[in-house]
Parts: structure tokens; sequence; C-alpha cells
């Protein structure tokens, strides 16, 4: 889906974001990664949102959670930069059209809304993302024949490309099938919770 190696760990980010409140633009980050039903409480439109995209396309809201969490830790205007320069003189320059909260690169947004008509949606906005990601990971499921419930794969296909997935070509990064364990074991630190959620 995305260039770019050094995005740092989604609780690491969100403990900053939630400290200053201004990351991430129109909506704050949640309080908390770690406990999905605190989540729940706190942005019950994100999980109304993430069940409408399980119900549409099968992908379970915890692989939905923990992809946002990787890709963007939860921030609506995340966008993958390196700072150059030095002093007066430094700057984040971009390393990737990726943006919002699924880090979907321009090209491949412009795909997901010829593909659904769904022409006014937008990266920053949270239910329009969780319905990228349930219509892509639906499209590598029949592509690749992958899971939709197989968190590992499925985001070893979201940043690499379903093309590129099929080709193998992570086998080329070896940090990258570690992310991908991190998403795997926290899609199912979630399920686990959100299934014992009280209510």
């Amino acid at each position: 889906m995305k260039a770019g190696k050094g995005r740092g760990r989604p609780l690491a980010l969100l403990a900053f974001c939630s400290i200053l409140s201004a990351c991430g633009g129109g909506d704050t980050p949640p309080t908390t990664v770690a406990d999905a039903c605190q989540m729940q409480e706190e942005k019950p439109g994100w999980f109304a949102a993430m069940r409408k995209t399980e119900d549409k396309w099968g992908v379970p809201v915890a692989v939905q959670l923990a992809t946002i969490a990787r890709e963007s830790s939860f921030r609506a205007e995340a966008r993958p930069t390196k700072r150059v320069g030095s002093g007066l003189f430094s700057r984040d320059v971009p390393l990737s059209s990726a943006y919002g909260y699924a880090q979907a690169i321009d090209g491949t947004w412009e795909g997901y809304m010829s593909d659904t008509g769904r022409y006014s949606a937008d990266r920053d906005d949270f239910s329009d993302s969780s319905d990228f990601i349930g219509w892509y990971m639906n499209s590598n499921a029949r592509v690749n024949g992958v899971a939709v419930t197989d968190a590992y794969n499925q985001y070893l296909a979201y940043h690499e490309g379903k093309a590129g997935f099929a080709r193998g070509t992570y086998r080329d990064k070896s940090w990258l099938p570690g992310v991908a364990r991190d998403v795997q074991n926290w899609a199912a630190v979630y399920q686990r919770q959100l299934t014992a959620c009280p209510g």
C-alpha cells in the first residue's frame, strides 16, 4: 500500500498525539490503543462504521482496527514523511502519496472510488477509510485467496499491493513480516477484547 519502513509503533505515537491532542486534525485519536472496549466507548461512531464494513465486505472489526492502528495510529491526517536538512533549513519530505487513517496511496484510493462509485469518499474520514480497507481486503481475498480473517497475509498484501504479494515481494523486506505479525497479534487481542466488552 505504501512505501516506508520507519513508521513508529502505534502506542508510542498515540501517546504523543493524546497529550498534544492536535495530532490528526479534525478527530483526535482514542486515549488508548490497548483496550478495544474503551476505544469503543470513546468512539462509538468508528465502531459502527467498522461493523458496517464487516457486514458489507466480511473483514472483521479487529482486523480493521489493527490495520489502522499500524498504518496511522488513528491519526486522520497521517502522512509518511522523512526529515531532511538541518536547523532552519530542515523540512519534512513525503515518502509517498499515502494519507489518512488507512494510509491509502492516490492510485489505489482512486481505484476504490471508481470501483465503488464513492467519489465523495475522503481518506481523512474514518468511515470511508474503514470501507476502503474492507474493499481492499475483500478484493485481495478474491484475487489471492487470502481469507479476510488472516490479518498476517492481508497486511502483507495491504503493504505490498495485491500483485506484489502474489510475487512475494515482501520476502525482500526482512522487517516486514515482523510488522505483519504485530498486526496479526493485535488483531487477536482486539478480537478477544471485543467479545468480552460489557453491554
